[in-house]
C-alpha cells in the first residue's frame, strides 16, 4: 500500500474538514436533506421489508462531516460513521447535535476496516472511491463486512478526469464559467485545491471510465447482484450542485450480496 500517498491524503483531509463541514451544513439546510433521506430510506426499506429501522446496521464509510450519517440516524437506522480523518469526525459530531449519541463514530482506513465479517446490513459510501489508492482492496473490505442479502450503495463521480482528458477539461472549465455567470458559489475553487489535484493525479481511478470500472470489478468478485444508476444527481442534487457538477455527473453503484 502506498504509505506516502495515504499520508498526503490524510493531511489534506485533516486540513479540509472545516471547509467541507460548511458544505455539509449547506446540505443539511437545503433540499438535499429531504432528497437523500427519501431516496436512501426507500432503497433500504425495499431491501429489508418489515425490518425495524433500529435493527438495520449501516456503515457510512468516508462519513466526512456527517451529512449521510446524520440523516440516516434521524430516519431511525443504527449508524456507524467511519472516516480516515479525526478532524472530519470532530465536525461530524458537532453537526450531529442532538443526534450525536445515536451515532457511533470510528476513525480508520476504508481499505482496512476493523470490523468482523458480515457485521453490517448496509455499507454506504459517497465521494470516496475516487480518492482511494487501492479501490479494489476497499471494495473487498466493504463486501467482507456486509451481511448476506446486505446492500452496498456507492455514490461517486469521475471527479478529476479533467486532469487527464482535454475534453473533460473544457467541460469542467465551462462549469466554472456557468457557476460564475449565475452568481453561485463554486465548490471547485478554494484553499489548497492544487494540493488535491496533485493527489488526485496519483489515484488509480482518475483515468478510469466509471462506473463501468466499478461494475466490472464487482462482477469479477462474484459477490452478488450489481446494478448501476447514471446521473443520480438529477434526483439528489440541489440546483446549485447540478450547475457546479454538470460535467461530472454523480452515479450510483448498487450491490446486493449473495
Amino acid at each position: 500500500m502506498n504509505k506516502e500517498l495515504i499520508k498526503q491524503n490524510h493531511v489534506y483531509w485533516q486540513n479540509r474538514a472545516l471547509g467541507y463541514s460548511e458544505v455539509n451544513k449547506e446540505e443539511l439546510a437545503g433540499v438535499q436533506r429531504e432528497n437523500w433521506t427519501s431516496f436512501l430510506t426507500s432503497e433500504i426499506t425495499l431491501q429489508f421489508p418489515g425490518r425495524k429501522r433500529s435493527d438495520i446496521k449501516i456503515l457510512d464509510v468516508g462519513a466526512g462531516p456527517g451529512f449521510i450519517s446524520i440523516i440516516l440516524a434521524e430516519a431511525g437506522f443504527n449508524v456507524t460513521a467511519f472516516d480516515f480523518s479525526e478532524s472530519m469526525l470532530k465536525e461530524a459530531r458537532a453537526n450531529a447535535g442532538d443526534m450525536t449519541e445515536s451515532i457511533t463514530f470510528i476513525q480508520g482506513n476504508a481499505m482496512e476496516l476493523p470490523f468482523e465479517v458480515e457485521s453490517f446490513d448496509v455499507v454506504f459510501s459517497r465521494n470516496l472511491t475516487w480518492n482511494l489508492p487501492e479501490p479494489k482492496t476497499a471494495y473487498n473490505q466493504w463486501v467482507r463486512v456486509l451481511k448476506k442479502n446486505g446492500l452496498m450503495l456507492v455514490f461517486d463521480a469521475n471527479w478529476y478526469t479533467y486532469l487527464v482528458d482535454d475534453k473533460k477539461r473544457g467541460e469542467y472549465n465551462q462549469d466554472r464559467m456557468n457557476v460564475a455567470e449565475q452568481g453561485l458559489g463554486d465548490y471547485n475553487i478554494g484553499a489548497n485545491f492544487d494540493q488535491m489535484e496533485a493527489i488526485a493525479i496519483q489515484m488509480p481511478l482518475t483515468d478510469r471510465i466509471r462506473p463501468a470500472w466499478d461494475e466490472e470489478y464487482l462482477q469479477s468478485m462474484a459477490a452478488g447482484q450489481v446494478s448501476i444508476k447514471e446521473d443520480i444527481g438529477q434526483v439528489l442534487y440541489s440546483t446549485k450542485e447540478k450547475i457546479n457538477y454538470k460535467s461530472t455527473p454523480l452515479f450510483m453503484v448498487k450491490l446486493i450480496k449473495d
